[in-house]
């Protein structure tokens, strides 16, 4: 009878919104339910905010059941924002109706960011102070975040430029934030000894659109501790360490007990995980990374030593990080507490290497050379992030394909924070900025970012006088050239001097020569490059040399390359281009090819046309060979 009554009233409820009528019977039925039918039947989800504003205002009862603070809002907000009640605490008095109106707020505003990008920042890189909007964006942060990610999960293959702001702003957004808890990280006392903390800041820094969270490293390493003390039950069922509660610093002093933890730890990690040093791409960024060591079961010295650390530790082994030149290592005291030790006092672990004890003498071994007993001690948390950082450093200064030299830019931005007043690193930083065109939005004066990190390089060190002069002059060079600029250059392909050029912008290319599939993005009608590119490209080879059409393409390696011509013929079977910098050029991937954005249309207004007319008499004229 119940189940019939919430029928009848969901069949109801519609009527009423658009009558809102008082008097009228079917009103009058509904407002007697119990106040659970009525939740029930508003929070069944086919009714919108409007239809629950609506319905509320048409009687009191109707209002008290739909109260701001009540299970109808509740629902309404989680529905449609679902990502956002994980910051919410079921015993906190919430406001639903307003925090609906204020994320309500949020996203439109988001929105109306998004969509300015692309007309203030496309013919050069975000500046600087592109952000400072952002910045200054009133109500809750977590909210402008979440509106970012919902564009970012928007379903098939439109609304590309949004995807591709969205996704900057978001990264900027998180980077800031990571950096900020870094620093303070940072400020805490040497004895502060949370080496797992700081390396989840570089990882989230370096991956800020990733889910990585403290909290579920943690909670991995935490069920690796568990299968520890399953193995070590079964070494010594009263030993300590399986007594041992969740969040414990507690200490084992005696070695052979310590012992006992190591060669558990060595047997889960290594023979039952399978977690073994990254030998055969020793050198890629995903080894520094602890969400993925953890995913990947593999990584470099350094890392897979403070997931060895961070284990023993919570085990009651007091293991301690010795920042060795090559190889990271961890050192494990076998001497009496409280004696004057040395470096033979120690057994040096190498956690690359499956847990391997080794001697001073192997230590040399290991790395081919004698080193100093200063080498041999243990170093802070500062450290250790420094040499973690560094190693990424190292990896972002060979990016060959990256043009974005994201991982570089992290990493200087990660050093800095730690050591701002390294000087070669700062006039690195400014070179990059300089090199990547990131300028300030307008006026292009000289509060620069470029010109900031110079003037602090020349008070540290008036030695690089060289250097800043010349940056600091070339930086003004280009201001000045920017400020001569004069609209945006339009190329129509009536116009005759175009008469040569075959492909237009969006179109999928295959590259006769290298085999690579690319998206056009740009042409000119001859090379425009340097004299210098065109014999180092050895484009004089060429049957038409420089003398033919040139193409800006996107390639699916995520390189930006100039090709020919001649050297381009048209994608049988087009794919999406896995490019980072797609999304800037165009909004749309239809299947054949790619539809250009309103600033890249306007800069080639009559390809469009074109690209219409290519795609209908080859793929079309295909599809019908196939059919036959």
């Amino acid at each position: 009878m119940a189940v019939a009554a919430v029928d009848s009233a969901m069949e109801v409820v519609p009527a009423l919104v658009e009558e809102a009528a008082p008097e009228a019977a079917g009103l009058s039925c509904l407002v007697n339910l119990p106040g659970e039918v009525l939740e029930y039947i508003l929070c069944s989800g086919s009714l919108t905010a409007g239809d629950i504003g609506r319905v509320s205002s048409t009687c009191r009862r109707l209002r008290e059941v739909c109260q701001s603070s009540g299970k109808v809002w509740k629902e309404q907000f989680r529905v449609r924002w679902p990502s956002l009640m994980k910051h919410y605490s079921p015993t906190d008095y919430v406001n639903w109706l307003e925090e609906y109106k204020v994320r309500q707020k949020a996203g439109l505003e988001a929105r109306k960011i998004v969509a300015s990008f692309s007309k203030r920042f496309f013919s050069e890189h975000v500046p600087c102070n592109g952000f400072s909007d952002i910045e200054n964006l009133e109500g809750p942060e977590i909210f402008f975040e979440d509106e970012l990610v919902c564009i970012l999960n928007m379903e098939g293959r439109k609304a590309l430029t949004w995807k591709y702001y969205a996704k900057k702003i978001l990264y900027y957004l998180r980077q800031q934030k990571i950096l900020n808890n870094l620093k303070a990280f940072l400020q805490q006392p040497d004895d502060y000894e949370s080496y797992l903390e700081g390396a989840v800041y570089i990882d989230q820094y370096c991956n800020p659109l990733s889910d990585i969270s403290l909290k579920d490293i943690q909670a991995q390493i935490d069920s690796i501790v568990e299968l520890v003390c399953k193995t070590l039950r079964g070494i010594n069922s009263r030993h300590p360490s399986l007594a041992f509660k969740a969040g414990e610093s507690s200490m084992i002093m005696e070695i052979e007990l310590q012992s006992q933890v190591l060669d558990a730890m060595n047997y889960v990690l290594y023979d039952q995980l399978k977690f073994k040093g990254n030998r055969m791409d020793y050198y890629n960024a995903l080894n520094l990374y602890m969400h993925q060591v953890l995913i990947r079961r593999t990584g470099i010295p350094i890392s897979m030593s403070l997931l060895y650390l961070t284990i023993a530790r919570q085990l009651g082994v007091p293991l301690e990080p010795v920042n060795f030149p090559s190889h990271f290592l961890l050192r494990w005291c076998q001497g009496a507490e409280g004696a004057t030790l040395d470096i033979f006092d120690y057994i040096y672990i190498d956690a690359f290497g499956k847990g391997k004890q080794l001697t001073v003498k192997e230590c040399e071994y290991l790395i081919g050379q004698h080193v100093t007993a200063a080498l041999y001690g243990v170093v802070n948390v500062k450290k250790v992030l420094q040499r973690m950082v560094g190693n990424l450093l190292s990896l972002g200064k060979r990016e060959g394909i990256d043009q974005s030299y994201q991982l570089l830019r992290d990493s200087l931005d990660l050093y800095l924070a730690m050591y701002p007043d390294q000087v070669q690193l700062l006039l690195l930083q400014a070179r990059l900025y300089f090199h990547l065109g990131i300028w300030p939005e307008k006026s292009f004066c000289l509060v620069l970012k470029v010109l900031d990190i110079l003037q602090h390089i020349q008070t540290l060190d008036p030695g690089q006088h060289g250097a800043v002069g010349y940056l600091v002059q070339h930086t003004l060079e280009h201001i000045e050239r920017k400020k001569e600029e004069v609209g945006v250059e339009v190329k129509l392909r009536s116009d005759e001097k175009h008469r040569d050029v075959c492909y237009s912008i969006g179109l999928i290319m295959k590259h006769k020569r290298y085999g690579y599939n690319c998206v056009i993005y740009g042409w000119d009608p001859t090379c425009m490059m340097g004299h210098e590119w065109i014999r180092n490209m050895n484009v004089h080879s060429l049957p038409h040399g420089h003398h033919q059409p040139f193409y800006n393409v996107l390639v699916e390696d995520g390189s930006c390359r100039y090709a020919a011509q001649e050297n381009l013929e048209y994608n049988v079977e087009p794919q999406e281009i896995s490019h980072p910098d797609v999304g800037r050029y165009f909004s749309e991937f239809t299947g054949t090819h790619y539809i250009p954005n309103a600033e890249l249309e306007i800069r080639y207004p009559e390809d469009l046309e074109f690209v219409y007319e290519t795609v209908q008499n080859i793929y079309s004229a295909k599809k019908e060979n196939i059919d036959e």
